[in-house]
């Protein structure tokens, strides 16, 4: 009989088993995250490199502005603000300004010939638009002379609420009185008054 004697001591079968690797499928949310994270990477970088433009862009836009400002002389433009200030001032001053001629023109106007005022004040309260009270004393030939001049005083529309008070009178029969009234705050408006000239 015959024996079977091997005369090759490498084994005819692996002694390692072999695992057959079997592909998994790729998921459909690991290739959103891989492309997500590739767009994140490039804005990323984007961002960073429009970071250094923006900034070089800036850097040259200051020094585009400083040599625009070294261009205009600084004294000059010193004094036009020096001269800003004033001209504002100038113009508050003017804007705020009454002048009381117009009231001694009207009153010219519209005193009868019989009526004579000693006395005239007047007090304002500053406000832009305020009112302008008139404080007056007179004397008249009569208390009809009074009565006639306080109608032509109500039909001026400048004059608001004139009121004759105190009456009385002197030695020599006139009658003395004290009249008080406002002023239209446009009737005395230095610069209104300048425009109506013109």
């Amino acid at each position: 009989m015959e024996q079977n004697f091997q005369t090759s001591f490498i084994p005819q079968k692996p002694i390692i088993k072999e695992r057959a690797i079997a592909a998994r499928p790729v998921s459909f949310l690991i290739i959103i995250s891989i492309f997500f994270f590739f767009t994140i990477l490039l804005a990323s970088a984007g961002l960073y490199f429009y970071k250094g433009i923006l900034a070089k862009n800036i850097t040259s836009k200051e020094n585009e502005l400083n040599l625009a400002k070294n261009r205009f002389e600084p004294n000059k433009i010193t004094q036009l603000q020096i001269l800003d200030k004033r001209l504002r001032a100038g113009s508050e001053i003017l804007g705020k300004h009454i002048a009381v001629s117009p009231i001694f023109t009207a009153l010219q106007l519209i005193t009868m010939k019989t009526v004579q005022y000693t006395r005239f004040g007047y007090e304002f309260d500053g406000a832009p638009g305020g009112k302008i009270l008139v404080k007056m004393s007179g004397l008249a030939i009569g208390y009809r002379s009074v009565a006639l001049q306080s109608d032509l005083l109500a039909k001026n529309k400048n004059f608001i609420d004139p009121v004759f008070s105190n009456l009385s009178l002197d030695a020599k029969g006139n009658v003395l009185f004290d009249l008080q009234f406002s002023v239209d705050p446009r009737f005395v408006d230095y610069k209104q008054m300048l425009l109506t000239q013109n």
